[in-house]
């Protein structure tokens, strides 16, 4: 079954302008699905994964573009970053808009050759899990960033009318399975012997390509102490000390994490608003069935009733919002804020002057302590808040006091 993508929008739209576009992201998050099904009736495709394939390159890269010419598709184009040099002789001479879509799992040797060769010839995009409007199927042109945020903020006679907002997968599934398509596509899909895998899989490829770590024990142990601290500012003295391992070292690991999309670190929102505030950035996963994996949870009652609840919801309330961003070609205007007091707002959209104020709540029941953060900050930022939004575990969106609640269901496309 074909699943639409968001991305394939924005491919489109920078095909129009560069002459080649590039899409990285996780493995698995569907990059060769979304190429080959979508463009292959217009481009040639041409899997560099295929040893003989990749031989062929490296003996002859001129001849190998001559026998693939334009337009082409080039999937795993990681495998011979050298030929992006080739690529770029070959765009020089034809700067025809649109005719090399190139894929590839997200390296720093990729991104390097991409930087040195295809400057200004190339849109990066990222493909990430599946959204939640994504994995329900959702139809039509997808919304754009201020679109979405305009709809999430109108009144009146706008509100319920958003299409597929009706719940399609209860909130223990979709933490618990996540969004990697092939697991949250296939209900058949055994969840734990495919995450075993995945996380195998990156360990062995991914984490030894981008750094070299001589013990992936000592990094599977530093994945999971990572989903430990979901939600959570990041503190690399503490993870440097339940290691054994230096500063340096964390801070290299945490790189190799953030490159390769499996974890996203949220900053703060520097506007202080006359209060000393908390300057490291929060961790998150991009996938929460990786972290709740990681964290040994494979059922629902332990995963609902356990202490990680709140922190896996904020997640999946995160990760939705860097999808919408990353789905549309942008970098994520997203931020949190937290006083050393102790006042916090999970999250805070910074778009067109404005700051929107999101806050998530694992219930179904809320009450007024709910709304306290952002009553307070949306007084100390002034005219540039929006209305606040409360994402919790509710069927319909509802007015709360001055706020606004939303289902966490309703998705964002």
């Amino acid at each position: 079954m074909i699943y639409s993508r968001v991305l394939e929008t924005t491919i489109k739209r920078a095909m129009k302008t560069f002459p080649a576009v590039l899409v990285t992201g996780p493995r698995q998050s569907g990059k060769t699905t979304l190429l080959s099904e979508r463009f292959s009736g217009t481009h040639r495709f041409v899997s560099l994964e295929n040893p003989d394939v990749r031989a062929r390159v490296m003996e002859d890269p001129v001849g190998f573009l001559k026998e693939n010419p334009p337009p082409v598709i080039f999937d795993e184009i990681q495998y011979v970053p050298d030929l992006l040099h080739y690529i770029k002789s070959r765009i020089d001479e034809n700067r025809e808009h649109g005719q090399w879509l190139l894929s590839g799992s997200q390296s720093f040797p990729l991104m390097q050759g991409v930087s040195q060769s295809l400057s200004g010839r190339v849109a990066v995009l990222t493909l990430l899990p599946f959204s939640l409007g994504e994995s329900q199927r959702l139809t039509g042109k997808p919304e754009g960033i201020d679109e979405t945020l305009e709809r999430i903020l109108a009144t009146g006679k706008r509100e319920g009318k958003r299409k597929g907002s009706k719940r399609t997968v209860e909130l223990y599934d979709w933490l618990l399975r996540g969004a990697y398509p092939e697991v949250r596509a296939d209900a058949g899909v055994d969840r734990q012997l495919w995450c075993a895998s995945y996380i195998q899989t990156y360990l062995e490829r991914d984490v030894r390509q981008l750094v070299n770590v001589g013990d992936l024990n000592a990094f599977n142990r530093f994945l999971r102490l990572c989903a430990a601290r979901v939600g959570q500012t990041l503190n690399m003295s503490d993870l440097s000390r339940d290691l054994g391992l230096s500063v340096p070292t964390v801070k290299k690991w945490l790189s190799v994490l953030e490159a390769s999309y499996q974890i996203y670190l949220l900053p703060p929102h520097f506007n202080n608003f006359g209060k000393r505030i908390v300057r490291s950035p929060k961790l998150y996963f991009m996938d929460t069935g990786v972290a709740t994996y990681l964290l040994g949870l494979h059922a629902k009652d332990p995963l609902m009733e356990g202490p990680m609840l709140g922190p896996l919801f904020e997640n999946a309330v995160v990760s939705e919002w860097a999808k919408l961003f990353y789905h549309r070609g942008e970098r994520p205007e997203l931020y949190y804020w937290r006083s050393k007091a102790g006042l916090e707002v999970d999250l805070i959209v910074d778009r067109n002057g404005k700051l929107l104020p999101i806050e998530s709540k694992a219930t179904a029941t809320l009450v007024p302590a709910h709304v306290r953060s952002l009553k307070t900050w949306r007084e100390l930022a002034g005219s540039a808040a929006e209305r606040g939004i409360i994402v919790a575990d509710t069927e319909k969106r509802t007015q709360f006091g001055d706020c606004i609640c939303l289902p966490w269901s309703e998705g964002l496309d």
